[in-house]
């Protein structure tokens, strides 16, 4: 096991300290992405809220970000819409990618799906280039599932 997957395993059960027996879902997401940036020093962490046909801005911890992103466009709402986990190493070679913050250098969707339906995804951005990869997306979708 290498050390980011041991920082993941590590991570896990206060993730579900943090959602066990707490119903509001902004709650914990408010929760998860605080600790999920603490641990990992990401540039920026938050979630959008599948809201009236479009991502809305929820919980999140970083610079300002986008507020509202449509079905289907950039990497959040291509997750949202392909109903999977979108890695990108490099934003700038992701057709239609929306810059909320020219700092951002790569990044990885994570849907949250609560009765067969994605009601939420979980945005991570990096500074860096090719900082996620099947590690983050394989523990982030767990940290998705408990969520929910």
């Amino acid at each position: 096991m290498n050390e980011k997957e041991q920082h993941y395993e590590q991570l896990l059960p206060q993730v579900a300290s943090l959602c066990d027996g707490e119903s509001d879902l902004i709650a914990k997401m408010a929760n998860v992405c605080a600790l999920l940036h603490a641990e990992f020093g990401f540039w920026w962490t938050g979630f959008y809220r599948v809201v009236g046909g479009e991502l809305l801005l929820g919980p999140f911890q970083g610079p300002l970000a986008c507020v509202h992103i449509g079905y289907g466009r950039g990497v959040c709402g291509t997750s949202w819409k392909e109903r999977r986990t979108v890695v990108v190493p490099d934003v700038e070679q992701f057709p239609g990618h929306i810059a909320c913050s020219s700092e951002s250098r790569s990044e990885i969707v994570v849907p949250l799906f609560s009765g067969g339906e994605v009601v939420a995804v979980l945005d991570i951005d990096s500074r860096e280039l090719a900082t996620f990869d099947d590690t983050d997306a394989a523990f982030l979708g767990r940290v998705a599932a408990m969520m929910v």
